[in-house]
């Protein structure tokens, strides 16, 4: 099973970076003002740390709204595409190199992919107030999950390598649910870690399973967001580049961090970008530039 799985995987990969590459060159005479440079340490970083555990989504909206290089309507797609290659790498290494349960591993990648295709439909139809409303409370879901972790307020963990029966059901429903909401901004990896710890699963096991989730909900989801032309194009590209070497760093040549500070840092940055997403979400709309440097 573990075989079928590297090759959808394989296949996933092949179908949208055919899909991605034709839409960026029917569209490379007609490029976003976004900053190469700017978007390119973005996806560098935020996939380097992401790899570690701490989650691209909440740190990569803040730093793309700080530099001004996408309009706030575009974020949840621009992130869902820019990501997807480098995940898609996480989960191919992180399954390898970390045994879990074929079944268990299949049937939530499945059920994420499933939540995906019916959000990202969604949220590619949102206005730019929705796509603030929906990101200000997505970022503050993620901050909560993270002090969770920190502060270990969730019980539970043990050394299990799979689920069956009811707890497996509940991993495969509750995953559905958080393929849906990724595709909102909401970052899968923090509450995925607390589900699988809370189900009595081993730590470790969170790895290929969160990865190999966005795995597969990742390009559907990226796909419905291209075929609407919701995500910022040129930004997509910068990140994702520079996002696939950051993996291979991240996954093979460091081996540990101590990422307690850091992870309080990205909460405090998580909890501004939040306060100001929802503040732009209730205050009166302004003529706003086109130009994002």
């Amino acid at each position: 099973m573990l075989t079928l799985i590297w090759i959808a995987l394989a296949g996933l990969t092949i179908w949208f970076s055919i899909i991605l590459t034709g839409d960026f060159l029917a569209n490379r005479n007609r490029l976003e003002g976004s900053s190469w440079l700017k978007t390119s340490v973005i996806g560098f970083v935020v996939n380097f740390f992401d790899v570690l555990g701490i989650g691209a989504f909440a740190p990569q909206t803040a730093l793309l709204k700080f530099t001004k290089q996408t309009k706030d309507k575009l974020i949840p797609g621009t992130m869902n595409v820019a990501n997807t290659l480098p995940v898609l790498l996480q989960a191919l290494i992180f399954i390898t190199i970390i045994e879990v349960d074929p079944l268990t591993l299949l049937l939530m990648f499945i059920s994420a992919a499933l939540g995906a295709i019916l959000g990202a439909g969604i949220v590619a139809k949102l206005s730019e107030k929705r796509i603030r409303l929906v990101m200000g409370f997505a970022l503050l879901i993620t901050a909560f999950f993270m002090i969770a972790t920190n502060m270990a307020w969730i019980q539970g963990g043990g050394e299990a390598i799979g689920l069956y029966k009811g707890k497996l059901a509940i991993a495969v429903g509750a995953n559905f649910i958080l393929g849906a909401l990724m595709t909102a901004g909401i970052g899968l990896y923090a509450p995925c870690m607390a589900l699988v710890f809370a189900l009595g699963m081993s730590p470790k096991v969170a790895f290929p399973i969160m990865m190999g989730s966005c795995a597969f909900l990742m390009p559907p989801a990226s796909v419905r967001f291209i075929r609407e032309g919701a995500y910022n194009r040129k930004a997509a590209i910068a990140m994702a580049i520079p996002g696939v070497v950051a993996v291979l760093l991240a996954a093979f040549i460091v081996k540990s961090l101590p990422l307690d500070t850091l992870r309080w840092v990205v909460i405090g940055v998580i909890l501004y970008t939040a306060a100001v997403m929802l503040h732009g979400a209730f205050k009166k709309p302004t003529p706003r530039s086109e130009n994002y440097d």
